[in-house]
């Protein structure tokens, strides 16, 4: 009953279905071996199974992601699923580095918004110490913090912009400048000392920074394009609505170092939703060593900026060193946006990169005729499973039906539930596997009612015999539901796509099989033992002691005394 109110109460009172009976979304994306890899068939197999991670990452969404020709991949979404999310998400390559900030500023006019502190997240670390201004940052992008409170956020200051980048290249990644405050806005760099000339490189990027207008969105496209992972470079990053540029040094960490990475909800703080990280061992290392050397420095270049895909995603300040191996990513984020995230930081960067070439929405695959057709065949088989028992087990095939029918309308509520709880989509092959549940419930009811029936023909009534049935009939039962458990557990761990959808319902059904038996199948059989018309084992009720062959009823007899005794029947009542 709860079950179903929560359904009617969510709105989601039908299945969602897969793409091959409801349509959905078709991308096709096709590869460019821009990235240092050749476009060949493990490549290509890897992205393929990142991406097939990356859109299933949240359950079984039921996404198909397969090769077509040697360069394109066909990611086909089911109807119902969050498709901009799962586009946006198949393709990006989820480069993730961890660089110093050397110079910052608003840039197109931004106005002043709190910028975010680092923190661990759990380790031996210490807290990073909190400044005075409130903690904030973009709801829609991440900063790193922990217990402790933001700075106030990037300001331009009167000194010469020129001046400051060139001393901030000179020191390379850990400069050592001093701070002018402007307001309640963060310190921008200031030389401590006059500029002198530098590398072409240098001039090249400081020119490229002093350009930089990350209010347009052609000069963030082009911001810090190609830039290796061992280069300084520039980029942008928006936080609170407000874009800045920046100017970063080498990566100091790779995400690749980045070992786990999940979304988790701080219940303690007022953190809301965060990306918690855990590094590899050599990632952690690096990561103490970055954020040692830049809590020696001053505003901005205490600060580390987190550049996912060549955007700066939070530019947290660090006050000491974070060791332990874990760090934690936050900043108002919504749910889906931490989730999104994580999934892609788990499952890592895509081998080469894509340009998606097409969006479609296409009309089901298989269409309603093949959906009419898969439930045509349920209907026959549960037709001819409930003929069955009729014709052999009688009166007790209302037991049998009644389970089924509580069977079918738990599957169908649950299903339901899931698909916006997991994502999960009815597709041909779930159908299927709902098919094969039939005959796993129905061997369940006649397992007991065997049982029963062996109890009645060694001569005992109903009541006592629905008792007696009932261990050795549970073991059984029990047993048999494991083993197709197990089955579809197996099967839905070493598959992909529509197949995890067969084992997936079927792992399902087989529970459900479970619980119906022990908590209605058995309970209305003590019932139904207490009716003369089982009780009394009316013909037609499936337990006549003399259509099965009973026995004498057993009567309970003296034991004679003494050591002429002989040994007593363990059937004897």
């Amino acid at each position: 009953m709860a079950l179903t109110g929560g359904m009617f109460l969510s709105g989601h009172t039908t299945p969602r279905l897969g793409i091959d009976l409801a349509g959905g979304t078709s991308i096709t994306l096709k590869a460019k071996a821009d990235q240092g890899s050749a476009i060949n068939k493990a490549n290509m197999d890897t992205a393929v199974d990142i991406m097939n991670r990356r859109v299933n990452g949240l359950g079984v969404s039921e996404a198909e992601v397969q090769t077509q020709g040697t360069d394109n991949i066909i990611v086909n979404i089911p109807k119902g699923t969050n498709s901009k999310e799962a586009q946006e998400q198949v393709g990006t390559t989820a480069k993730l580095y961890f660089r110093p900030v050397l110079a910052s500023e608003p840039s197109g006019g931004a106005a002043q918004s709190p910028s975010p502190s680092a923190s661990p997240s759990g380790g031996s670390s210490s807290k990073p110490s909190t400044s005075p201004s409130s903690s904030a940052s973009s709801p829609q992008k991440a900063s790193s913090s922990g217990s402790s409170t933001g700075s106030a956020s990037p300001s331009a200051t009167a000194t010469s912009q020129g001046r400051a980048v060139t001393d901030a290249l000179k020191a390379d990644s850990t400069p050592s400048p001093s701070a002018s405050s402007s307001g309640s806005g963060k310190p921008s760099a200031t030389p401590s000392a006059t500029p002198s000339g530098g590398t072409n490189a240098d001039s090249k990027l400081q020119a490229q920074y002093a350009a930089l207008d990350c209010s347009k969105a052609t000069d963030r496209a082009n911001a810090g394009k190609n830039a290796k992972p061992g280069e300084s470079t520039v980029a942008c990053g928006e936080i609170d609505k407000a874009w800045y540029k920046y100017l970063l040094g080498p990566a100091a960490v790779d995400g690749t170092e980045v070992k786990k990475a999940q979304a988790v909800f701080d219940t303690q703080g007022a953190a809301g939703w965060q990306v918690q990280m855990t590094f590899t061992g050599s990632g952690a290392k690096k990561f103490a060593d970055i954020t040692g050397e830049l809590a020696k420095n001053q505003p901005p270049q205490n600060e580390f900026g987190i550049v996912l895909d060549g955007e700066v995603v939070s530019s947290p300040y660090v006050s000491s060193a974070i060791t332990g191996g874990q760090a934690e990513i936050s900043g108002s984020f919504k749910q889906e946006e931490a989730q999104s995230l994580a999934n892609m930081l788990s499952y890592g960067a895509l081998p080469l990169s894509f340009q998606e070439q097409s969006v479609t929405t296409v009309t089901a695959a298989l269409g309603g005729e093949q959906l009419h057709a898969g439930l045509l065949a349920g209907a026959i088989g549960l037709a001819l499973v409930v003929i069955y028992l009729v014709v052999y087990y009688r009166g007790l095939s209302i037991v049998a039906m009644a389970s089924l029918v509580v069977s079918a309308i738990l599957t169908y509520v649950i299903m339901s539930l899931l698909g916006p709880a997991i994502g999960f989509a009815l597709n041909l092959p779930a159908v299927c596997g709902a098919i094969v549940a039939i005959g796993i419930t129905a061997d369940s009811f006649i397992v007991y009612f065997e049982r029963i029936r062996d109890e009645i023909r060694e001569g005992r009534t109903l009541r006592p015999a629905v008792e007696r049935a009932w261990p050795r009939a549970r073991r059984t039962i029990l047993v048999s539901d494991f083993v197709s458990f197990l089955a579809a557990a197996v099967l839905f761990i070493v598959t992909v796509g529509k197949v995890q959808g067969f084992a997936f319902t079927l792992g399902l059904t087989t529970l459900l099989d479970v619980v119906v038996v022990f908590l209605f199948t058995k309970p209305l059989m003590t019932l139904l033992a207490r009716r003369k018309f089982f009780a009394n084992g009316h013909k037609w009720s499936g337990l006549d002691p003399k259509g099965l062959g009973a026995k004498p009823p057993l009567r309970r007899t003296r034991r004679p005394a003494g050591p002429a005794a002989g040994p007593v029947d363990p059937k004897e009542a």
